[in-house]
């Protein structure tokens, strides 16, 4: 039986872009299925985040997140995009994708295009070209955006996370009957999906 695991995440969180790597090295040649699940840190209108102009939070950013970066050997930078942007459309893309049989290959790129290319994922013209790269149609996803076509789904996809899964933070990660809230090395992850599957073995021999 294929173990399902649960990643509720934000595109602009950088404890998300961290925690993302050493589960994927994790589930590596395993009967393993994730799905990544919307959530937003600040949902629009809320005040943006704006890291790159806070002093303190640049200082989290050097004394947290690079050194488990270069601990992990994550290729990740502070992204000069001022102010941070809201996530509402790249998560409607997302459902998108995820409609089209691309979402986790369009969750990935689109983390990649913040942390590692600095790009601004609140714009609709540079989320359509992160489609198109990931193999969608990039006018029939520009056009979808624009209309707010999956406005409603992702409405429901937070409601899910803030009211139904009770997720109070990010990343948070549900491996079976485990939740983990936070990031773990590859390790934790290994023995965690490894006890997850032994159960799983333990039932179906019962």
């Amino acid at each position: 039986m294929t173990l399902k695991i649960k990643v509720y995440s934000d595109y602009v969180c950088p404890f998300c872009y961290l925690g993302k790597a050493p589960l994927e090295q994790a589930i590596r040649g395993k009967d393993v299925e994730v799905e990544w699940m919307p959530f937003e840190l600040r949902p629009f209108p809320a005040e943006p985040l704006d890291p790159v102009n806070d002093p303190s939070k640049r200082n989290i950013w050097e004394s947290t997140i690079i050194p488990y970066a270069e601990r992990w050997g994550v290729n990740m930078r502070l992204p000069n995009v001022s102010p941070h942007p809201y996530t509402h459309l790249a998560f409607e893309g997302y459902q998108y994708a995820k409609e089209h049989g691309r979402g986790n290959e369009y969750n990935s790129r689109l983390f990649d295009a913040f942390f590692q290319e600095e790009q601004n994922i609140g714009n609709i013209d540079v989320l359509a070209g992160l489609a198109g790269e990931v193999g969608l149609d990039q006018k029939d996803f520009k056009s979808d955006l624009e209309s707010r076509k999956y406005k409603e789904v992702h409405k429901q996809a937070l409601h899910h996370a803030y009211h139904e899964a009770n997720i109070a933070a990010v990343p948070t990660f549900v491996i079976g009957d485990k939740v983990v809230q936070g990031i773990a090395s590859e390790e934790n992850f290994e023995q965690m999906i490894q006890d997850e599957l032994n159960k799983q073995l333990e039932k179906e021999g019962k």
